[in-house]
């Protein structure tokens, strides 16, 4: 089978590395610039960031269902790259704007921007999971696909990481306001070229439908996708617990280890996951996708006791350990699911006859993500509130126990639940071969003369 060209593994790295351009900075720091620049209560910025997600429980699979019904001279995932950078450029700008408003006013303005920016980011990053399957039909290539993918995204996130603090400072001139703004503009305008790189160079080379399929039918690939509700589920718990991690890592630093001057570092040392995900096709000769998934939880969770072992008897060298080692086994967890949920999209074609890659990922990926992160974020603010914590003011020790719980023992409850359903995927990861032996044979076939199995 031939290789995926540089040009399409390039260009789907520049993807990911265009929607963190605007995401990594609403992942790692709008809880930050509502509380502590916009003038949000912790409370009401915490019930922001997760009524803002749970909007995608409507969004993503109607996203999931446009995508699928998508026909254009450039396929089904491809134009809405050109469509959709534009608008999401400008609402993520929109999103970190502080204009003069009070009450209610203010609160209804950080949300609907919020939302609207998030229903964008769900239609432009679907298509980039959903694609994957119609870029190549080899699930090794899928793997290395999504590798590309996953450095794209780690050099969006160390370029917003290491550079977001000190331009809002340099720009800002100690006025953060303007600081987020101007620093936003520039970010938005690198998100737009980068989009266009990628609509440039990505082909759909897997054959569509030519007919339209019923939206009740296109639901029909859930029915049964077991491979598909496992990743769901621990893809959802996943991201939870990272987003919770990330999100209250400023204040971890910042008041537990009075080192805010680390925080830039401290993000930006998410490039070490790359550690692990450049070896990741290589890891998959040795070890079943399924195994590799649980060890990089696990490995998460034991990050997070480090950490916790660090900031217990004041050690930042310990803190940073576990901080880097954390990274490292994320990247694994937070890789695998975006190739495996390429295979469930086989799985349901072959289990119901029905390929519904852009339901499937939109609501795999794309739900569960952000809902993951609309509750990782929620709930340390909600907890930090709860312990008293005060923007912008030194903390009382009840304060810094709530920030240690969102911090270290959160994000360590969703890694242990994210395992659980991994333990039952082995069973289908086994099924692959003949899995995809028989869509080529059914895809050379007439579709009457095939039968759909009634039984994995």
């Amino acid at each position: 089978m031939n290789k995926v060209a540089v040009s399409t593994r390039v260009a789907y790295a520049a993807g990911d590395t265009a929607g963190q351009l605007i995401f990594a900075v609403i992942s790692n720091y709008l809880l930050y610039f509502y509380t502590d620049v916009y003038g949000l209560s912790v409370g009401v910025a915490g019930t922001i960031l997760l009524v803002a997600r749970f909007v995608d429980a409507v969004d993503a699979p109607v996203w999931g269902v446009i995508l699928d019904k998508t026909r254009s001279r450039w396929g089904k995932s491809r134009p809405w790259f050109l469509w959709l950078c534009v608008p999401y450029a400008t609402f993520g700008v929109f999103t970190f704007l502080t204009p003069d408003l009070s009450g209610m006013a203010k609160v209804l303005y950080a949300a609907g921007t919020y939302i609207i920016c998030g229903i964008i980011f769900t239609g432009i990053n679907t298509p980039l999971t959903s694609i994957l399957s119609a870029l190549t039909p080899d699930p090794r290539q899928r793997v290395g696909l999504t590798t590309c993918r996953m450095i794209g995204s780690k050099a969006g996130v160390l370029l917003v990481n290491a550079t977001a603090l000190p331009l809002i400072a340099w720009l800002g001139h100690s006025n953060d306001q303007k600081g987020f703004r101007l620093t936003m503009l520039i970010y938005a305008t690198g998100s737009v070229l980068l989009f266009l790189l990628t609509f440039r160079y990505l082909v759909e080379i897997i054959p569509i439908e030519t007919s339209r399929m019923p939206i009740r039918r296109s639901f029909g690939a859930f029915k049964r996708n077991w491979p598909w509700i496992i990743i769901a589920l621990s893809t959802f718990c996943f991201w939870a617990a990272f987003i919770s991690k990330m999100s209250a890592s400023i204040y971890f630093f910042t008041y537990t280890m009075g080192r805010k001057d680390l925080v830039p570092l401290a993000n930006s040392l998410d490039l070490v996951s790359l550690v692990s995900i450049l070896f990741l096709g290589w890891m998959c000769k040795f070890l079943s996708k399924s195994v590799l998934w649980i060890i990089g939880l696990a490995g998460s969770i034991f990050g997070q006791l480090i950490v916790y072992g660090g900031a217990y008897n004041g050690s930042l060298t310990i803190v940073m350990i576990g901080w880097i080692f954390g990274i490292i086994m994320s990247g694994i967890a937070m890789t695998l699911p975006f190739s495996m949920l390429s295979d469930s999209v086989d799985f349901g074609e072959w289990k119901t006859g029905i390929r519904a890659a852009g339901l499937l990922t939109a609501v795999g990926a794309a739900f569960c993500l952000k809902v993951g992160a609309g509750i990782g974020g929620a709930l340390p603010a909600w907890i930090m509130g709860a312990y008293g914590y005060v923007p912008r003011a030194d903390q009382t020790p009840q304060a810094l126990t709530g920030i240690e719980i969102g911090f270290i023992w959160l994000p360590a409850l969703f890694f242990a639940l994210a395992i659980i359903p991994v333990l039952f995927y082995k069973k289908y990861e086994s099924m692959e071969p003949q899995i995809h032996a028989e869509l080529e044979k059914r895809r050379k076939t007439p579709a009457e003369s095939i039968g759909i199995p009634s039984e994995p």
